[in-house]
C-alpha cells in the first residue's frame, strides 16, 4: 500500500466532500484521470533552507509518485523579495536560508517545464505560540498500561486555535543475547569473533496522518493533548527513548484543509485510495489556463521540542517489555528437524536445517556452549540501524 501523505493523493472519480464542524470546506472535484500536479509546501518560521516537493499524480495500479521535474520554484512576498529554490533529488530547495515573518504575505509560484503556471494565494505567518513543555506519563489508554507522551502550550491571545502535529521517536536497541562469538557458515561451521557494531542499535519511526486539534469549543486557547500512547509492554521503551515533537499554528483554511484529508482517509481506507478518489481543491490554482493542481502552500508557525527518559525512569524496579522477537534459546541435540528450547549444553550438528533458526552465538571458552536463536536476538542490525543519531545523548 502506498504511503499515508499529503504529495500522494489519487486523482478518480469522486462526489464532493463536505468538511463537518468547519466553517470552511474544500470540495472534492469529480474528475477522470488526468495529469495533476500535487504540491507540499510548508513555509515556516525556521530559519533555515525551506523545501518544496512537487509530484505528479497516479493511478492506483501505478507502483512510484514521478517527482515533477524541471520547474522554476520560488516564493514572493509583498515587499518585493523573492526567494528561488533548486530541485535537489526529489524536491525543490530555497537556495538561501529565510522564514516567514509576521504582518508579510507570501505567494509560492511553480512553473513547469510543460508551460503550465500556478501560484497560491496570499499567506500570512499564523501566530507564533511556543509548546510549554513536552512530559512523558504514566497512563492508561483501552485498560493498558503505558507511557502518553502530551504537548503543553498556551495562547493568552486565544488567536491560535488550530494546531497540527508531528513527532520523531527515536530508540535504543540492545540485542539481548549478543555474544563475543558467532558462527559463519562457509561451506561448513566457521567460529568467527562477533562485531560489536551488532549489539547497540537505534530505531526510529514517524508519525502518520495529520494530528489536529481545535481549542474553539474550549475556555481558552490551551493545549494538553496527547500525542503518543506507548504500552508498557512495547520494547522501544526497554532502554532509553526519545521523541522529537513539532506543534504548528495553523490557518482555519489550513485546518480544513488537512481536516479534509483526514476524513478521507477514515472514508476510503488511505487518501490514496481509489474507495475515496478525487482532486482536494487547496489555495493554489492555474495562472495561465485550466491545469490542475493539488495540494497546499502552508505558512505556519512552529515550536520543536525533543525529550528523553529511560525505562528506570518511569517503571523503577520494574521487569522490562519483551524484546521485538522472541528468544527463546534452541537446541538440536537430538531432532535437528524439532528444534526444543535449550535445557542442557548442546553440541552442533552438520545437518542443522540452517534456515529455521538462523542465528548462533557461544561463550568462546574450550567447552563451547552452544545454542541457536533468531537472528536478531544477536544482531540488532536485522531491525535497526547500528548508526548513532548525531543527536542522540545517553
Amino acid at each position: 500500500m502506498k504511503n499515508y501523505s499529503l504529495y500522494k493523493i489519487i486523482i478518480l472519480l469522486v462526489t464532493a466532500i463536505a468538511i463537518n464542524g468547519c466553517t470552511e470546506a474544500y470540495p472534492l472535484v469529480t474528475n477522470r484521470f488526468e495529469d495533476v500536479l500535487i504540491v507540499e509546501a510548508n513555509f515556516t518560521n525556521e530559519l533555515k533552507k525551506q523545501e518544496v516537493k512537487l509530484t505528479k499524480s497516479a493511478r492506483f495500479e501505478d507502483d512510484d509518485y514521478l517527482p515533477e521535474s524541471g520547474a522554476e520554484v520560488f516564493i514572493s512576498d509583498d515587499a518585493g523579495n523573492k526567494y528561488n529554490f533548486s530541485e535537489d533529488s526529489d524536491r525543490y530547495v530555497s537556495d538561501i536560508e529565510f522564514q516567514a515573518v509576521p504582518n508579510v504575505k507570501y505567494q509560492l509560484h511553480i512553473n513547469t517545464k510543460d508551460g503550465r503556471s500556478f501560484a497560491s494565494s496570499p499567506e500570512m505567518l499564523t501566530t507564533i505560540t511556543p509548546m510549554q513543555s513536552v512530559v512523558a506519563t504514566i497512563e492508561q489508554k483501552d485498560d493498558i498500561n503505558g507511557v502518553g507522551i502530551r504537548v503543553n502550550s498556551f495562547d493568552p491571545t486565544a488567536t491560535s486555535t488550530y494546531y497540527r502535529f508531528e513527532y520523531e521517536e527515536t530508540y535504543k536497541v540492545v540485542a539481548p543475547k549478543w555474544l563475543p562469538i558467532k558462527l559463519v557458515w562457509n561451506g561448513g561451521p566457521t567460529f568467527e569473533s562477533n562485531s560489536a557494531d551488532t549489539k547497540t542499535c537505534y530505531g526510529s519511526n514517524k508519525s502518520i496522518g495529520f494530528m489536529l486539534l481545535n481549542t474553539n469549543k474550549l475556555k481558552e486557547d490551551r493545549v494538553d493533548y496527547r500525542i503518543r500512547f506507548i504500552s508498557d509492554q512495547d520494547y522501544i521503551i526497554t532502554h532509553r527513548y526519545s521523541i522529537l515533537v513539532r506543534q504548528y499554528v495553523e490557518s482555519l483554511a489550513a485546518y480544513s484543509y488537512y481536516n479534509t484529508l483526514n476524513k478521507t482517509a477514515v472514508s476510503g481506507g488511505t487518501i490514496t485510495s481509489p474507495l475515496q478518489p478525487g482532486l482536494l481543491l487547496g489555495n493554489l490554482k492555474s495562472t495561465n489556463g485550466n491545469a490542475k493542481i493539488s495540494g497546499y502552500f502552508d505558512v505556519c508557525s512552529v515550536s520543536t521540542e525533543r525529550i528523553y527518559f529511560n525505562w528506570e525512569d518511569l517503571f523503577p524496579g520494574k521487569f522490562p517489555p519483551p524484546y521485538a522477537v522472541d528468544c527463546t534459546q534452541f537446541c538440536y541435540a537430538e531432532e535437528p528437524n524439532n528444534p526444543v528450547p535449550c535445557t542442557h549444553c548442546c553440541s552442533y550438528m552438520e545437518d542443522l536445517p540452517l534456515g529455521k533458526i538462523t542465528y548462533f552465538s557461544g561463550d568462546g571458552n574450550s567447552n563451547l556452549k552452544t545454542f541457536w536463536v533468531d537472528a536478531p536476538c544477536g544482531d540488532c542490525t536485522k531491525i535497526a540501524s547500528n548508526i548513532k543519531p548525531p543527536f542522540w545523548v545517553d
